[in-house]
């Protein structure tokens, strides 16, 4: 055999094997003292793959991962022109020193500052906001707690399942929002890039009504070589924080190959 035919026979099985194999990764060990679940997929192809899949499957309230949602329809409706626009602080104490001074959108949406998103949910206005979860299909739509509250662990649930098929419509400009809107969140929530690849996605904590988080989300994305996936998880348990199951999600995804083991560039 030529050495030119052993090079191509080489690249095709490299290039051919687009398996997706959750065995590589230890949830136990992941996961830790948390109960949790993951859902993962590549952008249009292939299945859904599982851990834990009836929980991927329960609603739950989204917590700031709506942070996303959000500021797509912000920007779809013009109520901020786009990732520079400045609100104001409004002098109200906040437990999270980060969020007592003025943001633009993307320090918001990096820092996961509440109060700028309820102002943004205020300004969209419960007609159009519940247009556009209708036409997303967001969870169950329920905005009935109120325009600045309900996905503050009150109405509003969705599921992880439904969480990813959103980033997958995200990622593939397929929701009822602005190419240039989606164009813009997507480069908002990147939140590190390396040789090869870009990990995206936003994190969500709810604490149940008790003093103590007890409920952790990440949603996101992976972009690794050519291929594309979308995925969606949460923890439960007393510090279940949505930051902790971002570094979970981040070190999964390693043990599945889509991100190298080099240390990160932040973007």
């Amino acid at each position: 055999m030529s050495s030119a035919i052993a090079l191509a026979l080489l690249l095709t099985t490299i290039t051919t094997d687009t398996t997706l194999d959750l065995g590589r990764i230890d949830f136990a060990a992941r996961f830790g003292k948390f109960d949790g679940c993951f859902v993962i997929k590549e952008v249009n192809t292939g299945p859904m793959h599982f851990y834990n899949e009836k929980s991927c499957h329960r609603r739950l309230a989204p917590c700031s991962t709506f942070k996303i949602f959000n500021a797509l329809a912000a920007i779809d409706a013009g109520a901020v022109e786009g990732p520079d626009t400045l609100l104001k602080w409004d002098g109200t104490p906040n437990r999270r020193k980060e969020c007592e001074k003025d943001h633009t959108l993307a320090s918001a949406i990096r820092d996961s500052v509440v109060w700028y998103f309820q102002e943004l949910a205020r300004r969209i206005g419960p007609e159009r906001m519940q247009r556009y979860l209708n036409g997303c299909d967001y969870g169950n739509c329920d905005i009935s707690a109120g325009i600045d509250t309900f996905w503050l662990e009150t109405s509003l649930r969705i599921s992880a399942v439904e969480q990813l098929r959103f980033m997958e419509r995200l990622y593939n400009d397929k929701l009822p929002f602005k190419p240039e809107a989606m164009q813009a969140v997507r480069e908002m929530i990147v939140l590190k890039r390396g040789d090869g690849w870009t990990f995206s996605g936003k994190t969500g904590t709810g604490a149940g009504g008790t003093e103590k988080a007890v409920l952790g989300w990440f949603v996101g994305h992976v972009r690794s070589g050519d291929r594309q996936f979308v995925f969606a998880a949460n923890i439960h348990g007393d510090g279940a924080m949505g930051p902790v199951l971002r570094d979970i999600v981040f070190d999964m995804l390693k043990d599945l190959g889509l991100i190298e083991q080099a240390p990160a560039n932040t973007p």
